[in-house]
């Protein structure tokens, strides 16, 4: 018989969980109400607790402060079994008491390298992929539906890039938007947008348009080569790809 441990689906909840079933041997963690649940299991709902996640938080600290952004980034991911990786990658951090990154013999190790790789690589790819639009009020607009919830992520990059100017990414899928002044930036559920495009907007979209038709060879045209660099589920927010769009 295990043990479910139920999380709000925030890192506090989390952690506070990792706190509450560690000397559980067969402990299971998750925040999805979808998972595949035993006969025999038994159900534990684990509020947040501020204290109970800083102690765990700076348990890791100790051991391997590198871990706190593997753990964050997994815990990014959609998978079912995230909290789970999550969890069994702690406990064998600890079992060993420090860094055991470089341990790919053991499963779950592999596991949460995985999970943490898919988010670090997609903030990466967003970072070129993100298409802004100029709005009315002189607001850069950027929507995206990524497979992991990186806004927050992305956030620094952009406001280290745009410096003064004011912007959003908006991450459709899961209704969450990072905005920035143009100095400081949050991110805060945003379920919808309306927008007013300036002016120039269409002109600036057909000149980005014109340079990529002009520095693509039609000739050296290799579609398979073309999604392996610049997956098809970005293409539908690139002007540029709109015509290819499958």
């Amino acid at each position: 018989m295990r043990t479910v441990y139920f999380t709000d689906g925030t890192a506090e909840g989390f952690f506070s969980a990792v706190f509450d079933a560690y000397g559980d041997k067969g402990a299971f963690l998750t925040s999805s109400d979808a998972f595949q649940a035993a006969l025999d299991d038994s159900f534990v709902r684990v509020p947040p607790s501020p204290e109970k996640a800083a102690r765990v938080v700076k348990k890791l600290e100790a051991l391997d402060r590198g871990c706190l952004w593997e753990i964050d980034c997994i815990l990014r991911t959609p998978e079912a079994d995230r909290e789970q990786a999550a969890f069994l990658y702690i406990r064998l951090l600890t079992e060993h008491k420090g860094p055991v990154r470089g341990m790919l013999s053991r499963p779950e190790v592999r596991r949460a390298r995985e999970l943490a790789e898919r988010v670090g690589q997609e903030r990466h790819r967003l970072t070129g992929f993100l298409r802004f639009r100029e709005t009315a009020d002189g607001v850069f607009y950027a929507p995206c539906t990524p497979d992991n919830d990186v806004v927050e992520l992305l956030m620094p990059h952009f406001a280290a890039r745009f410096k003064t100017f004011p912007f959003v990414i908006h991450d459709l899928k899961r209704k969450l938007a990072g905005l920035c002044d143009g100095r400081n930036w949050t991110v805060v559920p945003a379920p919808e947008a309306e927008l007013v495009l300036s002016e120039n907007e269409d002109e600036f979209e057909a000149l980005w348009k014109k340079y990529y038709r002009t520095v693509n060879i039609p000739s050296r045209r290799n579609i398979r080569q073309m999604k392996g660099y610049m997956p098809v589920r970005y293409w539908k927010f690139l002007p540029e790809k709109q015509d290819d769009s499958p």
